[in-house]
């Protein structure tokens, strides 16, 4: 079950849209019988789609800047969904939505239902809802965990992960890769000032989640389906991200690095867990002078041992085994 905030499409709103399309189609590569339940609107090649009707969701979306007011027809909508996997007799949900509705709601259903928190715990409601609820919970990286479990939510931590393409042989560009949504907590703008400290062309690719910091930055991001950002990312020379928040993982660290391109970032959140074997360079958050030098080094390393690393630890059939055996214990 996908967030219902946002449809599903070739270029993906977020991370979790992203996740729960792949892992669908890992299941389903497994041999289960998958039915992705999501937003109408949305297309996913290859799963079996059951669209739920929601109208116009996206005032619900959750922002780590701010959280929007409960919104009616978003619990319609996930009462509507549970409805209709109950009609559908599913043995078991894996669930993706950060919301306190769809949790509250999948009070409903005679199946177990698996929650996986994709973002750390910054809404009060979605932490209310968890606490109260005897569903079974995951998140996406060990740092993410440890502070769900502060505010007394019990998680397993199920790392991301993501489908292990093939980057096209290509020529390194001097481009560095800015990916994501346009938001203050993952620096975009301290990102393209870095890229060009360390003389190279900023490429902004992804969402435009507040609207207000991308105009006062001048930021106007391309947004490229998912087989072309990663075309493009085996271009570029780095991936930046210097994030300001407790990053709960970094899918496009992990796509970055499957693509053999290096990632420079602040040390926070999980990204350390994702930023490992030597795909990249880490930094004590804040500097900005060393995470321009660090450019530097990253461009360094040998862009094979990235990729074998990233391969080797984050892909999706990983995941999608791991969230098997929980879904049917």
């Amino acid at each position: 079950m996908a967030p219902l905030v946002t449809p599903l499409a070739d270029a993906q709103l977020g991370g979790a849209q992203a996740f729960a399309a792949d892992l669908a189609r890992a299941l389903q590569d497994r041999g289960c019988e998958v039915r992705l339940y999501c937003a109408e609107g949305s297309v996913v090649e290859g799963v079996d789609l059951r669209l739920v009707p929601t109208g116009d969701l996206s005032a619900a979306l959750v922002r780590p800047t701010g959280h929007p007011e409960p919104l009616p027809g978003l619990r319609a909508a996930f009462r509507r969904c549970f409805e209709m996997l109950a009609e559908d007799g599913a043995d078991a949900v894996s669930q993706h939505g950060f919301d306190a509705e769809a949790i509250e709601e999948a009070a409903r259903l005679p199946v177990p239902v698996l929650h996986t928190l994709h973002l750390p715990p910054i809404s009060p409601a979605v932490v209310a809802a968890a606490r109260a609820s005897r569903d079974r919970f995951a998140t996406v990286s060990h740092a993410a965990g440890r502070l769900w479990r502060e505010v007394g939510v019990e998680v397993t931590v199920i790392l991301n992960g993501v489908p292990v393409f093939d980057p096209p042989a290509a020529e390194v560009e001097g481009w560095a890769l800015v990916p994501g949504r346009v938001s203050p907590e993952k620096g975009v703008h301290i990102a393209i000032r870095a890229a060009r400290a360390a003389g190279l062309e900023p490429l902004v690719v992804g969402a435009v989640y507040d609207v207000e910091y991308a105009r006062a930055h001048g930021i106007q991001p391309r947004h490229l389906p998912r087989t072309e950002l990663w075309a493009l990312m085996a271009r570029c020379a780095v991936t930046l991200m210097p994030v300001d928040w407790e990053e709960p993982f970094g899918l496009v660290a992990a796509e970055s690095q499957v693509a053999g391109t290096p990632v420079v970032a602040f040390a926070r959140g999980g990204l350390p867990e994702v930023i490992d074997g030597g795909g990249g360079v880490l930094l004590a958050p804040g500097d900005e002078r060393a995470f321009v030098e660090a450019i530097g080094a990253a461009r360094a390393l040998d862009r094979g041992v990235v990729r074998a690393s990233a391969v080797a630890r984050l892909d999706i059939r990983r995941a999608a085994a791991e969230y098997e055996q929980l879904l049917c214990d």
